[in-house]
């Protein structure tokens, strides 16, 4: 029987079939398979065999089309933690204020995204609480070089009715930094959801963890949306450091530029991508970004 996994936790699975949601565990030989990169996650399809009512056993995982990684919690690189398997959208949620705008870890989701080759839109929350020109200027670096960008706040319901109209027929990805409002444009996308809202910590600025878990949660428009659990620091899974210009989407017409093949555009001279920054044509806070990146810089 194929089905789609909505949840996982301690081993178990639960997966969406043409019978309903069938509770489910690992087949022995599956559980042997040592790479995480390996294991059923939310997203996937697979293959399951029914036990008893209600109860079955994953049998196979298939092949999988995309994939949102990264790296492993205390694995210093090493060890690949995949967050959803099978992904058509990521929507990188981002606040515009409470907690201050933050455009160094946008661009840490979208070079994931870009890497991954998985289409990204930026979704800016909490409009309520700054001017329009404000939440425009700190769009425009991003709408600039080709992502769709929405303002939102789900105070008044401005922007919403717009993210509903990305998310049919497809998987689409909700994720951003904890206490940026994904729990509660979910909310607000379906309210019968009822997922609880995190209040943000006035003291650490950081919003307390209300996801707790992936779940894949099917929607009434065919689509399903994963609600990923708040992510304080990511870590890039498997992007060598001479590939992160490619994450940078504005910089790959420029990369045959250079005056040194090997240019990693710090301080090299005739660098195509620092004369960009420059002249005003690529974000000097994007720049930033990819600096901080290149060097280490969290």
């Amino acid at each position: 029987m194929l089905g789609r996994i909505l949840r996982a936790m301690s081993g178990f699975y639960w997966v969406e079939t043409a019978d309903g949601v069938i509770e489910c565990k690992l087949r022995g030989r599956l559980k042997r398979v040592e790479l995480q990169s390996e294991i059923a996650v939310i997203g996937d399809l697979v293959d399951i065999a029914v036990v008893s009512p209600g109860q079955g056993a994953i049998e196979a995982v298939h092949e999988r089309t995309t994939r949102l990684s990264r790296v492993a919690v205390g694995s210093r690189g090493h060890k690949e933690d995949l967050i959803v398997a099978n992904v058509d959208l990521v929507i990188v949620v981002v606040a515009l204020a409470d907690p201050e705008f933050h455009p160094r870890m946008l661009d840490r989701y979208l070079l994931i995204c870009e890497h991954n080759n998985l289409e990204a839109r930026i979704v800016a929350s909490k409009s309520d609480l700054v001017s329009s020109e404000f939440a425009a200027a700190a769009l425009a670096p991003y709408a600039r070089i080709g992502y769709e960008t929405q303002t939102m706040s789900t105070y008044t319901g401005q922007g919403v009715e717009n993210i509903k109209q990305w998310l049919p027929g497809r998987i689409s990805v909700i994720t951003g930094k904890s206490g940026v409002g994904k729990s509660s444009l979910l909310n607000a996308i379906d309210p019968a959801l009822a997922l609880s809202v995190g209040a943000v910590s006035a003291t650490l600025n950081k919003g307390r963890h209300t996801t707790t878990m992936a779940q894949l949660i099917p929607l009434g428009n065919g689509g399903y949306v994963a609600d990923t659990p708040g992510i304080r620091e990511i870590a890039l899974w498997n992007i060598p450091q001479d590939e992160l210009e490619n994450g940078f989407r504005e910089f790959v017409p420029l990369l045959g530029d250079c005056r040194f093949s090997d240019c990693v555009h710090q301080n090299e001279p005739d660098c195509a991508i620092r004369a960009a920054v420059a002249a005003g044509s690529i974000s000097q806070v994007r720049y930033d970004s990819y600096i901080r990146l290149l060097v280490g810089e969290e």
